[in-house]
């Protein structure tokens, strides 16, 4: 039986707030997680211009059972989609942008080189705006995941998600694997910010999120995100406990003495919420 959700989790959601957001981006063209994703934070972010763009189209290779994103084969890459991030950032007056993709497992660099062009259109658009890309594993390709860690962004992210025990619900994805992506962009480029994310509540313990942090620290991970799983549908992986926010606290405390730089952890945190944040520590 599926669990009520707690009173820290009836967040409230203004559709009127979000609505010209939602009308400029559908003018433009351009995809966001926000939207694909089904985030709950949408109306917050949205009413504050504040989003996260989803390139290389809207359909995953993958077959994660709690993410809300299609899944199948995807079309050919859009190279007008570059323009079209780049004219979103201008009409929202974004100062930091965030970029993320589904998995493209089709494609022989896993669409690095597409994240590449956006990062330098942007930076012909305005060349002191910040930059945050979260990237799929690529397939671990080398000289895919070396080309994203050195084309300018701040932040370089790859999300770990959940515990090893619980890799049941990443369809085609492998702890070690996202372990060793992580590494890659910080040994690729010393001098760029590495952040990763996790959910909690899929009936992970408390020992296997500490040793997760453990993990993410010893591969030299910057910034953490830290938050509830929420089941997007009845088809997806359900949730087994919805997490105490004085847990979300206490694992911050544990991630901040681990060495971390900076750790957003509450019900409601995803990797991208308030991302500027970050880059002010």
């Amino acid at each position: 039986m599926a669990q009520r959700k707690p009173e820290w989790l009836r967040k409230k959601v203004s559709f009127t707030a979000k609505r010209e957001t939602d009308e400029l981006l559908k003018d433009i063209g351009i995809a966001t997680i926000c939207q694909e994703a089904s985030c709950p934070n949408i109306s917050e972010c949205f009413s504050k211009k504040q989003a996260t763009f989803l390139i290389l189209g809207t359909i995953c290779t993958r077959a994660c059972t709690f993410c809300d994103v299609a899944r199948g084969k995807p079309k050919s890459v859009d190279e007008d989609e570059i323009q079209r991030v780049v004219e979103a950032s201008k009409r929202m007056g974004l100062q930091n942008v965030v970029i993320t993709s589904v998995t493209r497992d089709d494609l022989d660099d896993g669409g690095a080189e597409h994240f590449v062009k956006c990062v330098k259109a942007l930076r012909d658009m305005k060349p002191d705006i910040k930059i945050e890309l979260l990237i799929p594993d690529m397939n671990e390709d080398k000289s895919a995941i070396n080309k994203v860690a050195n084309c300018g962004a701040e932040i370089v992210g790859h999300n770990i998600e959940t515990v090893p025990r619980r890799y049941d619900v990443r369809g085609g994805s492998n702890y070690q694997r996202s372990l060793r992506v992580l590494k890659m962009i910080k040994e690729s480029n010393p001098e760029v910010n590495t952040k990763s994310a996790i959910m909690l509540g899929l009936g992970e313990s408390e020992d296997e999120v500490v040793e997760t942090l453990k993990d993410l620290r010893d591969v030299e991970c910057d910034f953490l995100s830290i938050g509830q799983y929420l089941a997007p549908s009845k088809k997806h992986t359900p949730v087994l406990e919805y997490v105490h926010p004085k847990q979300f606290d206490k694992y911050k405390e544990i991630a901040l003495k681990l060495g971390f730089r900076y750790v957003m952890s509450s019900p409601y945190t995803r990797s991208s919420y308030m991302a500027h944040e970050y880059l002010q520590v």
